[in-house]
């Protein structure tokens, strides 16, 4: 018996692999040489944070002066309609709404521009090797950039008003946003992976993100939901949502004003409980940012396929 005519044709063989859905599984990098490669790589994420600069004011006459405008903008808005026309029972409250609407500037255009960017950048992607978590974290380099520079505003605000920072307090600013980098770098390394798999992920943060700027003490004061909380001994809800955290030590370093005869607007905390709260706001964002390393990591290998 002819052994050769019972075996397959070579080009069916072939035929019917084209027809296999290819995956392609990415080796296995532990998180301390991920961590070292962004690190080796941390000119790569310069530079792409320079384009992401360039990008978002190309062609543009006046360039970055519109970071300046946005919340000059809201400055003026808010100082006219609610200190001059509604009359706002708290005091400069155009200082107040933005030294919390600076954070959630920063995290809210970090979130949104890293889960959309691993798709956005799809080319490179597929053919560029390099730490693909460097896209992601891009996109939280260029909304620092940008919030330092919506601070000018803050900062002439705080000069045009006249309204003096609490020096015990200040020194907890940089703690902050280490805090606040950290959170927003985990969940943009997250959801940028995510998105790739699930495109409704970058639809489903735009509401998220709503909800979350509600949930937060930005447009309101603290102590006008934190007493109602603090009666049915559920105040730890307001800081679960670590953003809160650093929005009341925002405004308790800047904005600095307790309260008056309407009421209280902060609480009277000590700066040694910002502090700790600070620091546990970082510890788990630490935590945070490990974990969506390790699921970039399980995820990448089949970027290409997917995009």
């Amino acid at each position: 018996m002819d052994q050769t005519n019972s075996l397959p044709d070579k080009k069916i063989i072939a035929s019917r692999v084209e027809d296999l859905p290819i995956r392609v599984v990415s080796p296995k990098i532990d998180i301390l040489t991920r961590i070292r490669n962004i690190w080796v790589f941390r000119e790569l994420l310069v530079s792409m944070v320079r384009k992401e600069l360039r990008i978002k004011y190309k062609n543009s006459v006046l360039g970055f002066v519109w970071s300046l405008l946005n919340p000059a903008l809201y400055l003026v808005i808010y100082y006219i309609v609610f200190q001059k026309i509604l009359k706002n029972n708290v005091p400069l409250f155009a200082i107040f709404l933005l030294c919390g609407l600076l954070v959630w500037n920063f995290f809210s255009n970090a979130l949104s521009s890293a889960t959309t960017t691993i798709v956005n950048n799809a080319g490179i992607v597929k053919k560029v090797a390099f730490p693909r978590e460097i896209l992601a974290l891009a996109s939280v380099g260029a909304a620092f950039v940008f919030f330092l520079l919506q601070a000018i505003v803050l900062v002439l605000a705080l000069l045009i008003f006249q309204v003096v920072p609490a020096v015990t307090y200040i020194w907890l600013i940089p703690f902050s946003l280490v805090a606040l980098v950290l959170f927003a770098s985990a969940l943009s390394v997250a959801l940028s992976a995510i998105n790739v798999y699930l495109r409704d992920t970058q639809h489903l943060l735009e509401l998220v993100l709503l909800a979350w700027f509600w949930a937060t003490p930005i447009v309101y004061p603290f102590q006008e939901l934190g007493v109602r909380l603090s009666q049915k001994h559920l105040l730890w809800l307001y800081f679960v949502n670590p953003v809160t955290v650093i929005v009341l030590t925002f405004q308790r370093a800047l904005y600095a004003i307790l309260g008056d005869s309407s009421g209280p607007i902060l609480p009277n905390y000590s700066p040694m409980w910002y502090a700790v709260q600070i620091l546990i706001v970082i510890a788990v964002s630490a935590i945070l940012f490990v974990g969506a390393l390790a699921l970039f990591g399980r995820l990448e290998g089949n970027f290409a396929e997917e995009l």
